[in-house]
């Protein structure tokens, strides 16, 4: 039987790729080993680095109240910055010594100039009270945590302060880890103390003392010296960081050159400010160190380098302090990759299973080729659509993974069924394509509209959800054009080929079967369909009773359980119960927190 296309069928796109098998072939490679390639240089993060759209203008106004701060401070920079260009919308939040103004920009503006223009009418404020300290305005950006440290202990604040510093120095050594930040104490001041019988025995005052400090303590630049070897840059580094270097610092100075110094009239200290807050883990006083990944670093690399680092700190650590990891994102990110990937495998198992045993095991090895085709395809174009590897993204491809191969399916068994005739592989390759052509094509248009609102929801979540129907229409175009011309060309060029021993016995077994299938379908589920089809009135009764029964069992809430948790599979990561606790020292109350970043008021913050 002769495998030529007739020559009314030659012509057209399916037609010429079935036809030269070396142009399918290349677009495969160029998708299988392109898209390893991208995916190896592809950024890789918990969740997608976002713009928040959001200025921030925050004001400390030690020792008001908060109708104080709204009065002195908030309201003016409202006034100032409401009526700027690309404004969407001003809130704000007072608190006592604290206020802050948030500026939200409007769908498109520019963050930076925004953030530049109200700098600049903050700036222009001359109402605010001498007290204030100077305004932060800042555009606020997504921090990309990867997991925080705790330690804790039944010690001195002051020792897990120093403590906290030297893990952050030695963790900063690894070049898997670029950022670390401390939290979870009071910020350091160094205290001074003098008693009013030392000031007036010495004619003092404390303002006199606070020049004299302020005079002391500078490191300014002090312009240059021309000479012949070349200019030399002059600096004044009086900067004193420690109480310690205060306390050999001269006050008095009298005519013989005797001296008086800080330390002889005034108690030092290096302390923490006064706060009304403090942190606990197991009931013991508690460090954080925040650690963040930065660049292309991945969450899982940055993760095993802190682990890498613990296992040397820990063994090192004083008696009765003890270090543990605590909110792990990197966790949750390896979790959802391997959901994908054994979903991802369970499919194509799936997929050569029962079409090799319904219709052919070369038709089931090509079909399910499709979908690592696909997958591995779309990462050439990720990067270009601005998609990372994320949370969000890897959802879209766990959605994606039960519908890719749908098309494949579609096009493979039409193309077995021409064969099944007695048409020979490239003439069943092109006709069973083009006759599925058309629907197949509708029905991945449908799929992508089903999709494509996600795309268009405004605001800050819709900068993550738009991942989903990106990355969802990529792979389901390249699966398209996988179906429609290399699938083709893969079925078209198959041989006849006399089976011996095991694969005979195989291929007899496999053909049997699929026999007696079709004589099922023909006898059973015909008769059948056709009483579903008569009695429809029923069949909708029981259809819709069965959605009953099913969402009341993925709604049903027993305690510690969201909706939709039976099925394995959420959006976001769920939040974990956590022993760290953040508490206020006069009255003992503590409140549970579930995410390490944290203003400086104590206050819980996470996008």
């Amino acid at each position: 039987m002769s495998d030529q296309l007739p020559r009314r069928e030659k012509h057209g796109p399916i037609a010429w790729m079935a036809g030269n098998s070396v142009a399918a072939n290349l677009i495969m490679l160029i998708c299988l080993v392109g898209g390893f390639l991208s995916l190896q240089h592809m950024k890789q993060e918990v969740f997608p680095d976002i713009q928040i759209d959001t200025v921030e203008v925050s004001v400390a106004y030690p020792g008001a109240t908060p109708e104080d701060v709204e009065k002195g401070i908030i309201l003016s920079i409202e006034q100032a910055v409401q009526n700027l260009d690309g404004v969407d919308e001003v809130a704000s939040v007072s608190r006592e010594g604290w206020g802050r103004v948030s500026v939200t920009l409007l769908e498109g503006a520019d963050g930076e100039k925004l953030a530049q223009d109200v700098k600049s009418e903050v700036d222009r404020i001359t109402s605010f009270p001498e007290d204030a300290e100077e305004p932060q305005v800042r555009l606020v950006a997504h921090r990309r945590g990867v997991l925080s440290l705790v330690l804790y202990g039944d010690v001195d604040g002051v020792i897990l302060h120093e403590l906290a510093e030297q893990v952050r120095d030695q963790f900063l050594q690894d070049p898997d880890i670029t950022q670390v930040d401390v939290s979870g104490l009071p910020p350091l001041e160094i205290g001074i103390e003098i008693s009013q019988e030392n000031l007036r025995r010495y004619g003092l005052t404390l303002e006199d003392v606070a020049t004299r400090l302020r005079d002391a303590s500078v490191d300014l630049p002090a312009g240059g010296l021309k000479t012949k070897g070349g200019e030399i840059l002059v600096r004044i580094r009086e900067r004193r960081d420690y109480g310690r270097q205060f306390a050999q610092l001269p006050v008095i100075t009298a005519a013989d050159g005797t001296q008086v110094l800080l330390n002889d009239i005034a108690t030092i200290n290096d302390a923490f400010e006064e706060t009304d807050r403090y942190t606990t883990y197991n009931g013991k006083p508690a460090v954080m160190l925040e650690v963040y990944r930065v660049g292309h670093q991945t969450p899982t690399q940055v993760a095993d380098a802190v682990r890498r680092q613990l296992a040397e700190i820990i063994p090192n650590l004083p008696p009765g302090v003890q270090a543990s990891i605590f909110n792990d994102m990197s966790d949750i990110y390896r979790q959802r990759v391997q959901l994908l990937l054994k979903n991802g495998a369970f499919g194509l198992v799936l997929v050569l299973v029962l079409l090799a045993l319904f219709l052919e095991a070369r038709l089931a090895f090509w079909v399910a080729l499709g979908v690592p085709v696909s997958f591995l395809g779309s990462f050439l174009f990720l990067p270009a659509a601005g998609v990372t590897i994320n949370m969000i993204s890897l959802f879209a491809y766990i959605i994606a993974v039960g519908i890719v191969v749908d098309d494949a399916i579609v096009v493979g068994e039409n193309a077995h069924h021409y064969h099944q005739e007695g048409m020979p592989f490239l003439k069943a390759a092109v006709r069973g394509t083009r006759e599925v052509a058309m629907p197949v094509t509708f029905s991945i248009l449908t799929n992508i509209a089903t999709f494509m609102p996600l795309y268009f929801i405004p605001g800050v979540m819709g900068k993550i959800f738009k991942m989903i129907p990106i990355v969802v229409s990529i792979v389901f175009i390249i699966s398209l054009v996988e179906s429609l011309f290399v699938l083709p060309a893969h079925l078209g060029h198959q041989r006849e080929r006399r089976r011996r021993g095991i694969s005979a016995w195989l291929h007899q077994r496999q053909q049997a079967f699929s026999r007696a299938f079709k004589h099922w379908v023909q006898h059973r589920y015909g008769p059948f369909l056709t009483f579903v089809v008569r009695h429809r009135v029923v069949t909708i009764a029981v259809a819709v009773s069965l959605l009953a029964v099913v969402l009341s069992y993925a709604l049903k809430r027993p305690d510690g359980v969201r909706p939709f948790s039976h099925s394995g599979v959420g959006l976001f990561p769920s939040e974990r119960d956590t022993t760290i606790r953040l508490a206020r020292a006069e009255d003992r109350n503590r409140c549970e927190s579930s995410c390490p970043g944290r203003s400086p008021s104590g206050r819980q913050e996470r996008l």
